[in-house]
């Protein structure tokens, strides 16, 4: 990833930043000039609430809160950073010489390494002096992944640490209502996971003779999705291409 340089305005705010935090928190990079830095999940309150309440970075609003989940991270075979709409650019080439056997065994080289499979983003805004922050935390244990809520210190987390729980399986430790938002009664799973089968566990349908919605164990074939796929197409036959005008 090509490092974008910050502008005056986020550089000022950097500098603020790191001589009131220390080594508490580290500079994420950034390719789009977007200032973002990681926090250990046992300071993320206490940054949080300074971050909200000093005059100097007043981050009133907190935009946004997601989960991310890392667990294939850098094993993806298909290049979307810098891809076209079109064509057949997308494939990761592989390089051999890293390994031995075939191409396709290769490794990817990641140009980030994550700290653990699950973490939370927060996306904050300043309305006083109009700049944006992102704060990245990860959760210390893959098994059971588990923050502290910043519920009391953004009323706005509210539904969003709920989202991540229900989408993510993230727990947030503290929160006063953490309960699924978006999924059916009785979801089972977490279906933003990157183990979670994309066909689903199970499917509804109504039952007229119950007179209710019934579920059953999913009826759909897994089958592997393929983004990019040649046809045939007598348009790129040669011997049916128009020949030169007279």
């Amino acid at each position: 990833m090509r490092a974008k340089a910050l502008s005056p305005k986020y550089a000022a705010l950097a500098e603020r930043i790191d001589a009131r935090f220390g080594d508490r928190i580290e500079r994420l990079p950034t390719s789009t000039g977007e200032l973002g830095y990681a926090v250990d999940a046992s300071s993320l309150v206490e940054c949080c609430g300074i971050l909200r309440d000093e005059q100097a970075f007043k981050l009133e609003v907190l935009i946004d809160l997601c989960g991310v989940d890392y667990l294939h991270y850098g094993r993806d075979e298909w290049d979307t950073s810098a891809a076209t709409v079109t064509g057949f650019s997308r494939g990761v080439v592989r390089d051999a010489s890293t390994t031995e056997g075939p191409p396709e065994a290769a490794p990817i080289e990641a140009s980030y390494v994550p700290k653990g499979r699950f973490a939370v983003v927060y996306h904050l805004l300043s309305l006083t002096h109009n700049h944006r922050l992102r704060l990245k935390a990860f959760c210390p244990d893959d098994a059971r992944p588990i923050m502290p809520s910043v519920q009391g210190v953004w009323v706005s987390a509210d539904w969003y640490e709920r989202e991540a729980f229900d989408l993510f399986g993230i727990l947030f430790r503290g929160h006063p209502d953490l309960r699924r938002l978006l999924t059916d009664y009785g979801f089972i799973g977490h279906p933003f996971r990157k183990d979670f089968p994309l066909i689903g566990n199970v499917e509804m349908r109504y039952d007229p003779e119950k007179g209710r919605v019934v579920y059953e164990p999913v009826t759909i074939v897994p089958r592997t999705l393929v983004p990019k796929v040649i046809r045939e197409d007598n348009r790129y036959e040669p011997d049916l291409k128009d020949g030169p005008s007279a």
